[in-house]
């Protein structure tokens, strides 16, 4: 069974990206996505679009080379009370929002317990869907308490197949992932893979993760990338469809 989305990638306006949203499309369909997040960083990573941007996006098609486009934005956690660098007047308009934490973008690394809650508490925001790349040791967090509040609050843990390319910067994400991944089994509790992608050869590659997902013996059925009635009831977009 083939996967049918993936909701993390970036073009030319986020900054450090290098390809337009019809170019990003293309690659979809030519991989045979039928679904594909564009999520541009928020206005605290350096370079990244203007708000004008986001406020923008209404005018843009949401439908390329028979993919459908959901369009939004990868925010910054920006404190320990989860807190994030756009409005809720902004962030409601978005078709899909990641909530991720970067670090030295606006947030700096605190203790176990300062971390999972500001993880917890992005969480609680109605219009953010995913969490990306909860991978990084040095950002430590509570995984257990992390899986179990994705459920409460209706929320999709990411695995970022860029965080478990070789050579990523980010530490011990495959431990790291792995526990997420055991955690999500034991508690029957769906994910997302994204692939990150900021060039179109990276749209819908999510070797790394999947070679992850198939050592562990992961349900397919627990997979949202697999199934677009499931991921549909996690986005901004499509909840009241559901």
């Amino acid at each position: 069974m083939n996967y049918v989305a993936d909701m993390h990638t970036h073009t030319i306006a986020s900054g450090h990206a290098y390809n337009t949203i019809t170019e990003m499309a293309k690659a979809a369909a030519d991989v045979g996505l039928k679904l594909l997040g564009i999520t541009e960083h928020a206005v605290s990573m350096p370079g990244t679009c203007h708000n004008f941007y986001f406020q923008n996006l209404k005018m843009v098609k949401r439908e390329l080379f028979d993919v459908e486009l959901a369009l939004g934005v990868e925010l910054n956690i920006i404190d320990y009370d989860g807190n994030v660098d756009m409005e809720q007047s902004l962030l409601s308009q978005m078709d899909v929002a990641i909530a991720s934490i970067h670090t030295g973008i606006k947030y700096e690394a605190g203790s176990i317990t300062q971390n999972t809650n500001a993880i917890l508490q992005a969480m609680k925001n109605p219009y953010i869907n995913i969490i990306g790349h909860p991978d990084d040791s040095r950002v430590p967090m509570d995984y257990k308490e992390l899986v179990l509040a994705s459920r409460e609050f209706n929320t999709l843990l990411e695995i970022n197949n860029n965080s478990l390319t070789p050579g990523g910067w980010r530490v011990n994400p495959y431990e790291n992932d792995k526990h997420i991944l055991e955690l999500c089994a034991e508690n029957n509790i769906p994910i997302i893979i994204g692939s990150d992608a900021h060039s179109f050869d990276k749209v819908g590659c999510h070797n790394y993760a999947i070679k992850l997902i198939d050592e562990l013996h992961f349900p397919q059925e627990l997979i949202a990338n697999y199934n677009i009635k499931l991921i549909k009831k996690y986005i901004n977009k499509y909840r009241k469809e559901c």
